[in-house]
C-alpha cells in the first residue's frame, strides 16, 4: 500500500522512498484516528501527510516522554538539524529527508516549522496557562500551524488565504480536544493545558485535579468545568466547519472524517459524564470504522461521477 502511494506521488528515489515509508509507519503506529482519516486522501497526497506527522511526532516524543534524558539538549539538536536541513534542502535522517522533500514539493512556509518548534520549547518550562490568551500562544505553534502546513497538501478550490483561518481553527479545535481528553496524562507530566482562569471559575485548581486523579474519578466541580470547556470546544468545531467546503473536493472526505472523529471524542467525554480520570476516553473502533467507511463510500461515488 505504501509503495502505491509513493508511486502515485512520483517519489522514485530509493532512499527517499524509505524515508517516507518510515514516516508512514510512525503515523500508522501512533496516530490511529489521524492515520485512518489519511487513508481517505488520494494516494498521491498521503506521503506528504505522513512526513508532516512523522516530524511532529518526533518532537512530541522528546517533550512528552518522561524518560527522555535531557529534553532541552535533544530538542535543541532537533532544532539545529531542522535549520540545517532547511538551509541545505536535504538531510540524511529519514524523517527530516521526507519532511524537506514535502516542504519543497508543496512550497510550505519555513516559518510554520519555526513556530512549531517555539511551542515545543515552551513545553520544557511552562507547566500551566493562566488564560486562553496565554494558551493561544502555545496553540499557535503546536496546532494552528499544523492546519496551515496541511492546507497546500490538501488543496483548495479558491485562494488559499481564504481557507487558512478555518484550517488554523480546526487545528486549534483538535488540540483543545486532546487537552480535554488527556488531563490525566498531562498531570503525570506536570502540566495543565486547560486555562487556570476557566477552571478557577468552577473552584478547580491543580490540587483539586491531583485529588481527582488520586481517587480515579472527577468530582462535580471538575465535571462542571469540563462541561464548560467542552461547550467552548464544540464552538471551535462549528467555527471551523465552513472551511471544509473550501478544500479540494477529493480532500474533503478525509478532513470531514477527522472532524467527526475528533469531535466524537468530546461526545464520548460527555457520555462518560465528564469523568476523564476513570480511563482514557476514545471513540469506539466500530464507530471509527463506520465513519471512515461512509466517507470512503462517498469518495468512491465522487470518483465515479468524475
Amino acid at each position: 500500500m505504501g509503495s502505491r502511494e509513493l508511486d502515485a506521488a512520483g517519489i522514485t528515489e530509493p532512499r527517499l522512498r524509505r524515508a517516507y515509508l518510515r514516516c508512514r509507519a510512525l503515523n500508522a503506529r501512533h496516530g490511529r484516528t489521524y492515520f485512518l482519516a489519511t487513508r481517505l486522501l488520494s494516494p498521491a497526497r498521503r506521503p506528504a501527510v505522513h512526513a508532516l506527522y512523522g516530524f511532529a511526532r518526533w518532537a512530541d516524543e522528546i517533550v512528552d516522554n518522561p524518560s527522555t534524558v535531557d529534553m532541552e539538549a535533544k530538542l535543541a539538536e532537533l532544532e539545529r538539524s531542522l535549520a540545517h536541513a532547511l538551509a541545505e534542502g536535504a538531510c540524511e535522517h529519514p524523517v527530516l529527508a521526507a519532511l524537506i522533500d514535502t516542504i519543497d514539493r508543496f512550497g510550505l512556509d519555513h516559518g510554520l516549522f519555526t513556530d512549531f518548534m517555539a511551542s515545543m520549547r515552551m513545553d520544557l518550562t511552562v507547566t500551566e496557562y493562566a488564560t486562553f490568551a496565554d494558551l493561544g500562544r502555545y496553540v499557535r505553534g503546536s496546532a494552528e500551524v499544523i492546519g496551515l502546513q496541511m492546507l497546500p497538501v490538501l488543496g483548495t478550490v479558491g485562494p488559499r488565504e481564504e481557507a487558512a483561518p478555518y484550517a488554523a481553527r480546526l487545528g486549534l479545535a483538535f488540540q483543545i480536544t486532546n487537552f480535554l481528553r488527556d488531563v490525566d496524562e498531562d498531570l503525570d507530566r506536570g502540566r495543565v493545558y486547560l486555562p487556570m482562569a476557566e477552571l478557577g471559575a468552577f473552584g478547580v485548581d491543580r490540587d483539586r485535579l491531583r485529588w481527582c486523579q488520586a481517587r480515579g474519578s472527577a468530582d462535580q466541580a471538575v465535571r462542571a468545568a469540563l462541561a464548560h470547556l467542552i461547550a467552548l470546544n464544540y464552538a471551535d468545531y462549528r467555527a471551523a466547519a465552513p472551511g471544509i467546503e473550501l478544500l479540494s473536493p477529493e480532500s474533503r472526505p478525509c478532513i470531514r472524517t477527522a472532524f467527526r472523529l475528533y469531535s466524537g471524542i468530546l461526545d464520548e467525554i460527555v457520555a462518560a459524564d465528564y469523568d476523564v480520570f476513570a480511563g482514557r476516553v476514545a471513540v469506539p473502533k466500530v464507530r471509527r470504522l463506520a465513519v471512515a467507511g461512509a466517507a470512503l463510500l462517498t469518495r468512491g461515488f465522487q470518483e465515479v461521477a468524475r
